[in-house]
């Protein structure tokens, strides 16, 4: 009797033994799976400022203008750890406006807009310290590249630059998909070239 007793004590030991190890290591693989998970989570939306660079170390601000002279901000988002290539918005309202390159018309230099979703063409301007208003536009081209400028009344040209908010610097340059004059067409509006923050690296 005592054996037989023994035996089934024995084996319930095991597998309560068995059971808690079992759970434990489920546990110890759950809470690896939930840190990975973690660190692999999207971080959430940062936003750039996007500025104009002086020679002298002085940032200016790039804004959209409305027709009603309302100035909003001009951002480049960040959706990941990469910031290599960054998509630059204006900020109207709510809502996140594409910024282009429009297709030159007579002018020397390609026009920075913001297109509404109406098809409305919103000015992208930069502004000094002082409160001067500089136009902001692609002056030239290097292969699929468009070095986007803001311009003085004198054709000084300042780069335009997106800034994190730890202090990373990525250049703003517009860029041709294709060799067509007419990139595509957005909210009816014929563009040139997309606008995008790019890394330095």
């Amino acid at each position: 009797m005592i054996v037989s007793f023994y035996k089934p004590a024995r084996f319930l030991t095991i597998l309560i033994v068995s059971i808690v190890t079992i759970n434990q290591t489920y546990s110890q693989v759950d809470e690896k799976i939930d840190n990975e998970s973690e660190l692999k989570d999207p971080i959430g939306e940062i936003f750039w400022h996007v500025k104009a660079y002086k020679p002298n170390a002085e940032l200016l601000r790039i804004k959209a203008i409305d027709k009603k002279g309302k100035m909003h901000d001009v951002k480049a988002i960040q959706y990941s750890e990469d910031t290599s290539v960054l998509d630059v918005k204006a900020l109207i309202d709510g809502r996140r406006v594409a910024i282009k390159l429009l297709i030159k018309s007579g002018d020397r230099y390609y026009p920075l807009k913001a297109i509404a979703a109406d098809g409305t063409i919103i000015d992208i301007k930069a502004i000094t310290n002082d409160g001067e208003i500089l136009p902001v536009k692609g002056v030239s081209k290097s292969g699929n590249v468009v070095h986007i400028r803001a311009i003085t009344e004198f054709e000084q040209f300042y780069n335009v630059i997106a800034v994190s908010p730890d202090g990373k610097m990525n250049d703003v340059k517009g860029i041709k998909m294709t060799q067509e004059e007419e990139e595509a067409v957005i909210n009816g509006v014929p563009i040139f070239a997309h606008v995008k923050s790019l890394s330095r690296n």
